[in-house]
């Protein structure tokens, strides 16, 4: 699961967090039993007192001492819990607290991420990816063909296969995708079944409409020293996936096609996967920015193209 240092180090102060809550938890409880549970802090005294003795006779040289101590607290601790349930407190109300038992708050069972960190790190990939909202309808559950006929349908068909496969190989298959064709076809609905599937799996994903993108790179290039981005470059040049929606929405000028050319190169050749969705045509591709940023899509991204009435107007049509 790709985490930068600092998405590591986050969880990991999460996680103390959850542990100092948790202990100052325990403290109160312990507080509050020891005033209102008549007996519980004499017990609690004997039980301290006896082990100290306990352990002074095992350090003089008595080695029945263990076995008589281990007795004698086992007995104590079962009156203490007797006494808790008898004033209406749950028998374990004083064992440990730990939001998640199995790795007791610490995100690791011996050297293994535990389930509970594992889902720690998809919750912020999601959380950062910049799609939560999106990608709670745009998801493979709820694809459907109903909008489309004839070779409109068998072109969607096909780019569903391609996103799937995609999907299904991205860890070990470096690839590109490059949606493109008429309004409202799915290009961005694609996309958004993808992110929410490698997501899922703990891979980071970083989704920007294409005015966003480039306002970061812009923010990245020409801001002051010591001031802060929303997102790091280094998440948009080494993150899993990164996917531009709706390019060619964007004020077009020189910087716009320099920076794209740039941020394909730096992920080519680190090899991490991009998805560009765009509602130009090839010509108008390559038209509106230079030639090598054309031939490095055309030739480096499989192309994937989708035809058809605008869904969004159907379904608003629809609902009237």
């Amino acid at each position: 699961m790709a985490l930068s240092n600092a998405q590591y180090d986050l969880l990991l102060r999460k996680y103390e967090a959850t542990q100092t809550k948790n202990r100052h938890l325990m403290e109160e409880r312990k507080r509050e039993v020891r005033d209102k549970v008549k007996g519980y802090a004499d017990l609690c005294d004997s039980i301290a007192s006896i082990s100290v003795a306990q352990g002074e006779k095992l350090l003089s040289g008595d080695d029945s001492a263990l076995a008589s101590l281990h007795d004698i607290l086992a007995e104590l601790r079962k009156q203490r819990t007797e006494l808790l349930v008898k004033s209406g407190y749950p028998a374990d109300y004083l064992e440990p607290v730990y939001d998640c038992p199995d790795c007791k708050d610490t995100g690791y069972i011996g050297t293994e991420k535990c389930h509970c960190f594992k889902q720690a790190i998809i919750s912020l990939l999601f959380h950062q990816s910049h799609i939560n909202e999106l990608l709670e309808t745009e998801n493979f559950d709820n694809l459907s063909y109903e909008f489309y006929q004839g070779d409109d349908l068998h072109r969607f068909r096909s780019a569903e296969q391609t996103a799937r496969n995609f999907v299904k190989n991205f860890n070990s298959d470096y690839h590109n995708l490059f949606f493109y064709g008429t309004v409202g076809t799915g290009k961005s609905f694609l996309s958004a079944c993808i992110a929410k599937e490698l997501l899922n799996k703990g891979n980071s994903v970083v989704y920007f409409s294409a005015t966003e993108f480039f306002e970061q790179m812009a923010q990245h290039t020409f801001r002051k020293a010591g001031s802060e981005s929303d997102v790091e470059l280094s998440d948009i040049t080494s993150c899993d996936l990164l996917i531009i929606d709706d390019l060619g929405t964007e004020l077009m000028n020189q910087f716009v096609a320099s920076s794209l050319f740039s941020c394909l190169t730096s992920r080519h050749l680190a090899k991490k996967a991009t998805i560009i969705s765009t509602n130009l045509s090839l010509e108008e591709l390559r038209d509106r920015y230079s030639d090598r940023v054309f031939s490095r899509i055309t030739s480096q991204f499989e192309l994937c193209k989708l035809t058809g009435s605008d869904i969004r107007i159907i379904k608003k049509r629809n609902r009237k």
